[in-house]
């Protein structure tokens, strides 16, 4: 008989975001203390060769008094045995195994310790979502609740009802990657079919897998106690029918719920009409006919009842009920293409390594266009002879599966391969790709000539000089000019650029000039100095007025700035700007900065 596990995650979006918040850094170590040691312990039964041992003959002839078996720490600090007089010690170690923490949940002191706090000094915690023009209520952390905030309230209800609530916008989309990873997890460690039932749970298909944990109750155990490390709380329900152990998990009233083979009927009946997934407006009419439970709607005939809630509400009832089938669309493990090569003998010369990534490269060049895909990233692992690792980690700046192109940066790398007594294993493997379809070729095939292809030359630079030292300056959305440019993917084509001119060369931050004169309020300096050096100005340009973007900072409200572009005796040519419009004193203090050069 099919078996299903329901998993549902009450404050998945709450806790999710507590879990993100939580501090990183481990607790500081603490020493241990220091043990008392007396450089002059005065006479002592113990001989000092270190000849003593529990049950020696002649020990048996000694009064326990005389020979010291009272407890060490009865007796005074210049009569107790140093440290190391006390000679060899063995104390009782936990049980390996038995240290590790359970996962059946037990030692709940040792996994709290791990869990993050439901609230931050006390302050309650809404998640809001958007609804056409409303703000309402998408998630509420345990002290909002407790205040009678819950979702689908307004916001604004919510704010008049609470002072100093803590309201911050819904992450739909990171919850959802959440459940996707956590859906993964499940299928590499619990059961092959398992897929998100909702934005706050999931479904686990038990069927033929329970005894692998030991039964049921065990399996919804473990699973509790792991989430409970993570820091969520959850609830499980297994019945016979997906719909079943969904309706149970948020509405039966337990925190682990195991419905016995055959019960689906029982277990549901008392449920309200909401557990079977109903749509808002089957819920509504079906409190206006008096249908509150699910065991109102078994007895009522179902071509008035869909007529009256809709077909849907009959289908959900039979799903329920295992009448409907009702399959788990699982979630799918993609499988990155790999190359590996077994040798029969260790290899260590560059030659004999180069041939073998060569060979790799082609392998994996083939998987990669048997699969319609392109490497974005990979890493080349290699297994030396004493049964240690070397692993170089390579990435392109576009999807490719050329395999000449993938065999030449991997043999940039080739300096830094130690193969130590000898690599007896190679492998490529796909860390990141990219769906790749063909290219279209469209007019060199008349003969025209085909744009150059930059990402080539952009890998090899990559691999010799590290990506982040290549890139391209792309354009911000600001009017000043340290805020207007960015850095961009080396292959990505700038756009919007400013039709006034700009220096070829920004400063990381203005320097401030010494010596200025000038005349005011619109005309260029005729004299700075700048880093020591006294600067005479033959030519200038401006002014350019900026204004600062007071929607950022309160202190830009009025600030102003005057650009000019000069040039000075020897050709050098400079961009400088003026603090304030030489009006109005609110618009700046009149001191003059270098902001560029070129």
């Amino acid at each position: 008989m099919p078996r299903v596990a329901s998993l549902f995650l009450p404050q998945l979006s709450i806790e999710r975001l507590r879990r993100n918040e939580r501090p990183l850094a481990p607790p500081e170590p603490r020493e241990p203390p220091a043990l008392p040691v007396d450089e002059d312990p005065g006479p002592c039964s113990v001989p000092r060769g270190g000849g003593w041992r529990p049950g020696a003959r002649w020990a048996q002839d000694i009064p326990a008094k005389a020979r010291g078996d009272a407890p060490t720490g009865a007796a005074p600090a210049r009569r107790r045995p140093s440290i190391w007089e006390l000679g060899p010690r063995s104390e009782a170690a936990d049980h390996p195994f038995r240290a590790m923490p359970p996962d059946e949940g037990g030692h709940a002191g040792r996994l709290a310790a791990v869990a993050p706090v439901a609230v931050i000094a006390g302050q309650p915690l809404i998640l809001v979502e958007r609804s056409g023009q409303r703000e309402l209520v998408a998630a509420a952390c345990p002290a909002a609740r407790a205040l009678g905030l819950g979702p689908g309230m307004p916001v604004a209800h919510a704010r008049a009802l609470v002072p100093g609530l803590d309201i911050r916008p819904a992450e739909a989309e990171a919850d959802s990657g959440w459940l996707e990873r956590l859906a993964v997890h499940a299928v590499r460690h619990w059961t092959p079919i398992a897929a998100p039932s909702g934005p706050d749970g999931l479904w686990l298909d038990m069927t033929a897998t329970a005894h692998l944990f030991g039964g049921e109750e065990r399996f919804a155990r473990r699973v509790q106690a792991f989430l409970r490390r993570l820091g969520f709380t959850a609830r499980v329900a297994i019945a016979d029918t997906p719909g079943a152990a969904h309706a149970i998990a948020r509405f039966g009233g337990g925190d682990r719920v195991i419905v016995p083979a055959g019960g689906t009927l029982r277990a549901i009946a008392p449920l309200p009409v909401e557990a079977l997934r109903l749509t808002s407006d089957a819920t509504e009419a079906a409190r206006r006919f008096g249908l509150d439970t699910v065991a109102d709607l078994l007895p009522l005939p179902r071509a008035p009842l869909a007529r009256r809630l809709g077909r849907d509400a009959i289908l959900r009832l039979d799903q329920a009920l295992g009448r409907e089938a009702e399959p788990i669309a699982p979630t799918l493990i993609e499988e990155m293409p790999t190359a590996e090569r077994r040798l029969l003998e260790p290899i260590g010369t560059p030659e004999a390594i180069g041939q073998v990534i060569d060979d790799l490269a082609n392998d994996l060049a083939e998987r990669l266009r048997a699969d319609g895909r392109g490497v974005r990233a990979l890493a080349l692992v290699l297994l030396r002879v004493d049964g240690s690792e070397q692993q170089l980690l390579l990435g392109t700046a576009k999807a490719t599966r050329d395999a000449r192109h993938l065999a030449r940066l991997v043999r940039l790398k080739l300096d830094t391969i130690d193969p130590g007594f000898g690599i007896e294993q190679a492998r490529l493997l796909t860390t990141h790709a990219e769906p790749l379809g063909p290219e279209a070729l469209g007019r060199s095939l008349a003969g025209d000539s085909k744009p150059a292809d930059l990402a080539p030359l952009v890998d090899q630079l990559a691999a010799r000089v590290g990506a982040r030292a290549i890139f391209r300056v792309g354009l911000e959305e600001s009017d000043v000019p340290e805020r207007a440019v960015r850095r961009i993917d080396p292959l990505e084509a700038p756009t919007g650029w400013p039709s006034w001119r700009r220096p070829a060369r920004l400063l990381r931050a203005p320097e401030r000039l010494s010596g200025v004169v000038a005349l005011l309020p619109d005309h260029p300096p005729r004299r700075f100095a700048w880093r020591g050096k006294t600067y005479a100005v033959v030519a200038g340009d401006g002014p350019e007025r900026i204004h600062g973007e007071w929607w950022r900072r309160d202190g830009e409200l009025w600030a102003v700035r005057d650009y000019f572009r000069v040039e000075v005796e020897g050709g050098g040519r400079y961009w400088l700007f003026r603090r304030g419009d030489g009006v109005d004193p609110q618009t700046g203090d009149l001191s003059w900065w270098l902001h560029g050069a070129g």
